[in-house]
């Protein structure tokens, strides 16, 4: 292990926290050190607000009287590349640059078409040393939504759904039958608040009239979207209820009604998944979670346009009824919740 490694921990541990606060940004953590001591810490906490460089250099500014001696002697550690344009905050190279800190490490550079290596470059011609890749795929992997939607073009997509033991996603009638448990129930409303929205189907909207919202977990709902071709949903679902934006992809019409958006696609009988994913990526959304039903998770399976898959199987047993989907992955990760077992699958890494 590398000195530099625990300091870029502790920058991935800060990042983290600003999961679901910042899209479409990326999580950024950063650290200055001072003869091997922590002297200042910081992350990016909100969109359009402080980077994590400018939150840690302000700390050291704030706590110590000496402040200007120190950063000129000192180590800044930053999970992805500090950026190099003006957008909603100064470039952070900049301010790196202005407090004379000498020596900048690097997790991973950042793929966004206005930095992709200009802030390096930028340090280094102020003759800043800069060592670039310590923990980088960790560091990627972290930012793995934003690293998708920049080089990908579409949002970070997690298909979650839940199976009886033998198999089946919902009975042959399709009406609302609980598979799982209050504390996997729970977990799902806190990755409600950790992704930018929650797609469902037509059906699933009718049958369960669901408010996909994250009432069960603090931190806020995310955007709701349902794919309702011909407009034959009952205005008067949860989902129209005006408390969250709402996005309707049918074929009729592209209209706005307060916070409801109707966005017709050109084409409703090839490449739906495809079409609904360039739109979202148009409006900035970076991830979104695909709750059912069966047969629009399975579309978007069958696109290949997926990168992880949370599956619960639950204890209740239906004998018959609605297939579960099925992937060709193995998984990757395993998990208990009370009589709920949870496989988290991985499709190909991002490219």
């Amino acid at each position: 292990m590398s000195a530099h490694e625990p300091y870029m921990r502790r920058c991935l541990e800060l990042a983290a926290l600003g999961i679901g606060q910042v899209s479409p940004n990326p999580m950024v953590g950063a650290v200055i050190v001072h003869d091997g001591v922590i002297i200042g810490e910081g992350y990016h906490q909100q969109y359009g607000q402080a980077h994590a460089e400018v939150n840690a250099i302000n700390q050291v500014l704030l706590k110590y009287e000496n402040a200007a001696d120190l950063l000129r002697n000192s180590t800044i550690y930053v999970s992805l590349e500090p950026c190099a344009h003006h957008g909603k905050t100064p470039p952070c190279a900049d301010l790196i640059i202005k407090h004379q800190l000498p020596i900048v490490v690097v997790g991973c550079t950042d793929p966004f078409e206005h930095v992709n290596g200009s802030g390096i470059n930028k340090l280094l011609a102020a003759c800043i040393k800069v060592t670039i890749g310590v923990l980088k795929e960790e560091c990627e992997w972290l930012n793995r939504r934003f690293f998708t939607r920049v080089k990908n073009k579409r949002p970070y997509i997690i298909l979650k759904w839940a199976q009886t033991d033998d198999g089946f996603f919902a009975p042959e009638d399709g009406k609302q039958f609980w598979i799982t448990g209050s504390e996997s129930r729970q977990l799902v409303h806190q990755w409600r608040t950790e992704e930018d929205a929650i797609l469902v189907g037509k059906h699933t909207a009718a049958i369960d009239d669901p408010k996909l919202d994250s009432r069960l977990w603090p931190g806020r709902s995310p955007k709701r979207i349902v794919i309702d071709r011909k407009l034959e949903l009952r205005p008067d679902l949860n989902l129209f209820d005006q408390s969250a934006e709402t996005i309707v992809f049918n074929e009729i019409k592209t209209d706005v009604v307060g916070k409801i958006k109707y966005i017709a696609l050109e084409d409703f009988e090839r490449f739906v998944p495809q079409y609904i994913l360039f739109q979202l990526y148009l409006q900035d959304i970076q991830s979104v979670i695909i709750e059912g039903g069966a047969f629009t998770i399975n579309s978007f399976i069958e696109a290949g346009l997926w990168d992880e898959a949370r599956i619960f199987t639950g204890k209740p047993i239906l004998q018959k009824g609605i297939k579960a989907p099925r992937l060709a992955q193995i998984a990757s990760e395993e998990f208990t919740f009370a009589e709920d077992h949870l496989d988290i699958v991985y499709n190909k890494p991002v490219k």
